[in-house]
């Protein structure tokens, strides 16, 4: 294939290890949305999982944003799921079949994928990776081999973020 878009470098990988009853990681979204805005698809925000174990509904909700990737909205689920952290702590399974609905993607498919357990291998991968890594807490960032956790503290992540990822697309450019 010869056209420009294959020409190109590929663009630097943000892994965002998260989980999706964590309150931080609901606010991190704003810098996540910021960094979208900035970059595009110039910056590829690539979620893993690291369901903790203090969250009795952490793995569960990882696997069923692995359904909504499968079904093209990750992403928007993930962002629907955090915005109900508190809710997902009381209701469990029920939401995240119920957040699904509410974004038109298959509730019945994630309800079963809930109990076949089709994502579980994902989310134990990632979970495994990040511990070999040194994540420890949500939200941690994977940037060009530099780790950021801002599981204790998110100040000053998005600029450290910006500031690695301009780096690498001028040295991509």
């Amino acid at each position: 294939m010869s056209d420009s878009s294959s020409a190109r470098a590929a663009a630097p990988v943000l892994d965002v290890w998260c989980e999706l009853q964590c309150p931080d990681c609901r606010t991190s979204l704003e810098d996540l949305r910021a960094l979208r805005e900035r970059y595009g698809d110039r910056l590829e925000l690539r979620l893993r999982h690291f369901p903790l174990e203090k969250h009795q509904h952490a793995f569960a909700a990882a696997q069923a944003a692995e359904e909504a990737l499968a079904q093209g909205q990750g992403w928007p689920y993930v962002e629907a799921v955090l915005a109900r952290v508190d809710e997902l702590s009381r209701r469990g399974e029920a939401l995240l079949v119920e957040v699904a609905g509410e974004l038109g993607l298959d509730a019945e498919e994630f309800d079963t994928a809930l109990i076949d357990g089709r994502h579980i291998l994902i989310v134990d991968a990632d979970q495994a990776e990040g511990k070999a890594i040194g994540v420890t807490g949500t939200p941690t960032y994977v940037i060009d081999g530099l780790r950021l956790d801002g599981g204790k503290s998110q100040e000053g992540l998005r600029e450290r973020i910006e500031e690695i990822a301009d780096r690498l697309l001028a040295e991509g450019a």
